[in-house]
């Protein structure tokens, strides 16, 4: 699949710049590292990011994640490998990825709810809007990841 455009980082520089700090200001949040790797790969799978799933299989595994658990995680609701808080921010994640179909049902805002800190929430919710506007730059200037 060819590039749509190779520039687009830099055209939209003062824009980028603030998705950056953005994603520096969630690496200091008060999420843990492995939960965020996985929030962000399940949003990236879920839209079809090749870019992303490279990107963020990759960090994960530099950052001592199972590969196993990375292998499973499009069957995370059937896989015994995740924890509660997991499982909460993968349901939070598929519900926001998929807001259109989901709505964000209260089923899966009661999982967080109990699982995370009204901080938390306001972070993982954050952390899944940013990488559903990095998968949709990505995906639609059709970034391609590295061989």
């Amino acid at each position: 699949m060819q590039p749509r455009q190779n520039d687009y980082f830099k055209l939209a520089e003062p824009g980028v710049k603030h998705l950056f700090a953005l994603e520096g200001a969630l690496k200091n949040g008060p999420l843990e590292p492995k939960l965020l790797h996985l929030v962000k790969l399940r949003a990236s799978q879920i839209n079809s990011c090749v870019f992303c799933i490279h990107l963020h299989t990759t960090e994960a595994l530099k950052d001592g994640e199972e590969p196993m658990r990375l292998y499973l995680l499009t069957g995370w609701r059937e896989a015994t490998l995740y924890s509660p808080r997991e499982r909460a921010a993968l349901a939070w994640t598929e519900a926001l990825t998929n807001l259109a179909q989901t709505g964000a049902p209260d089923d899966d805002w009661a999982l967080i709810e109990a699982a995370f800190t009204a901080e938390e929430r306001s972070w993982l919710s954050l952390a899944i809007g940013a990488i559903n506007l990095w998968n949709r730059l990505q995906v639609g200037f059709r970034a391609t990841h590295p061989a």
